[in-house]
Order: C-alpha cells, then sequence, then structure tokens
C-alpha cells in the first residue's frame, strides 16, 4: 500500500491530533460561515446555554462566543485540544465565557434540556450524524436548536476514486436530501442549510496546513508513521481539488420539538 493510500485510521490518534494542534481550525470552515450559521439561531440571551461538542482548541467556539450571548462550554476528547482552548479564550479576555472540558462526545456532560443550542463544526462523524443528533436532543430544551457542519454528497453519482476513499474515511456521508431527512426523523425541524463555499477548504483549511506539515516533518525526519501521515493528508487536498463538484461540507440548522 502506498503512503498516500493509506487510510487516516491507520495513524496514531495522537499523532493525528499533535499535527491538528497546530491549527486554527480542525476541519472546513471560517468565520464568516460560523456567523452566518449562527444568523439562523434566535431567542439566543445572556441567560443561554450553548455546547459546542467536538470543539477542538476552539476556532469556531470563540466566534461563537464573539457574536452572541450565553455562555458556552466546548468539550473534547483530547487534553492537548483543550489546554489550547482554554489558553486562547484567556488570550482573547472570553475565559468567563468559555469553559473547555474534556470529555467524549458519546457521553457529553450535560442535563437533560440543559441546552438552548448544540453546535458542532466538522466533528459529528466521530459518533455519526444520525446517531449524534438522535442522543444529544435529549440535552436540547423544547425549541433549542442544533447546528453541525456536515461532510456531504452534492450528487447522486460520482467517480470510484472518491467514493471509495469517503466509503473508508466516512461511511456515513450521504446526499443533502437524505441528511436533511435524517434530521428531521431524528425529531427535529429543518431550519436551514447551505453548502460550505470552497475557500473553507482551500483558504482556511488546506492553506495553513502546508507550513504546519513542513514543521511536522522537520520534527519527526526519518519518521516513516509521521510522514506517510503528511502524505495521506497531502492526498486528502489533492482529492479535493479534483472531485470537489462533488463533495463538501453542508451546514444543517434544525430546531427541537
Amino acid at each position: 500500500m502506498s503512503k498516500e493510500n493509506t487510510s487516516i485510521h491507520d495513524f496514531d490518534i495522537n499523532l493525528i491530533c499533535e499535527y491538528f494542534s497546530s491549527l486554527e481550525r480542525q476541519g472546513p470552515g471560517s468565520p464568516e460561515i460560523t456567523i452566518k450559521a449562527l444568523s439562523f439561531i434566535d431567542n439566543l440571551n445572556k441567560e443561554s446555554r450553548i455546547a459546542d461538542i467536538g470543539c477542538g482548541t476552539g476556532g469556531q467556539t470563540r466566534v461563537l462566543a464573539q457574536h452572541s450571548q450565553g455562555t458556552i462550554t466546548g468539550i473534547d476528547l483530547f487534553p492537548g485540544f483543550i489546554e489550547l482552548f482554554k489558553s486562547k479564550a484567556k488570550e482573547l479576555r472570553l475565559q468567563d465565557k468559555l469553559k473547555g472540558l474534556v470529555a467524549s462526545m458519546d457521553k457529553p456532560p450535560f442535563q437533560n434540556e440543559e441546552l438552548n443550542l448544540i453546535w458542532s463544526e466538522g466533528a459529528i462523524y466521530n459518533i455519526g450524524f444520525e446517531r449524534g443528533l438522535r442522543e444529544w436532543r435529549a440535552f436540547l430544551k423544547p425549541g433549542g436548536f442544533i447546528a453541525v457542519s456536515e461532510a456531504s454528497w452534492f450528487t447522486e453519482e460520482r467517480p470510484a476514486e472518491i467514493e471509495e476513499f469517503w466509503m473508508d474515511a466516512y461511511p456515513g456521508i450521504d446526499t443533502i436530501p437524505n441528511k436533511l431527512a435524517q434530521l428531521q426523523n431524528a425529531g427535529y425541524i429543518p431550519i436551514a442549510s447551505f453548502i460550505l463555499p470552497e475557500n473553507c477548504w482551500t483558504e482556511h483549511f488546506y492553506a495553513p496546513q502546508v507550513a504546519a506539515q513542513e514543521a511536522f516533518l522537520k520534527k519527526y525526519a526519518g519518521n516513516a508513521t509521521a510522514e506517510a501521515f503528511i502524505a495521506n493528508q497531502r492526498h486528502e487536498k489533492q482529492l479535493y481539488s479534483k472531485y470537489k463538484a462533488y463533495y463538501g461540507y453542508v451546514f444543517y440548522i434544525g430546531k427541537k420539538f
């Protein structure tokens, strides 16, 4: 198996997390898109409770904090991400509004009907879109909102190369109409859905990785696993450039009923 054909699942989670710790975002997105998604959420006030599940280092969480009322709890399984989350919140003097906790998204540390809004950018795939929507619903107050970004197909058919890549990386990927049906079947009124623009991938996700990859390879010079991981990341970027007409990230926003 060549380095570029190695699956992301073949790498140690600590290696992956160390690499992504150096990036502002751990997945495609942008401050503008976070703000756009937030514009579909109403009834938030200073008493509102918000959760960012799978928050990573908190790039999008800080944007949320700067453009919404209420308090936000970010949770992530990787302690290194949460340490950065807390230090960056302190740098921006957002520590009173942002709280970071090491916790698993399959057992979030929230009470039933505690939250007004659940946020998750590019992370719900870790538990699965349908499962996450169903299980997290219990933590939302009646009329509360969920907003998640998720890898989705834009077309019913696509070339075999990209189909095989995503079936390995995330078999839960599906078309936008099917994702919206899953949202509704999980107990939400679909409020909005929109495709993330290309610059969320190229400018905000892939471009910052160029320097990060060089630094990573320098640190782990001669380490075959690290080299294979970077080859895998570069291959993913090449696939996006080649097949971006067929897939991307989509924001899905629903209201609990």
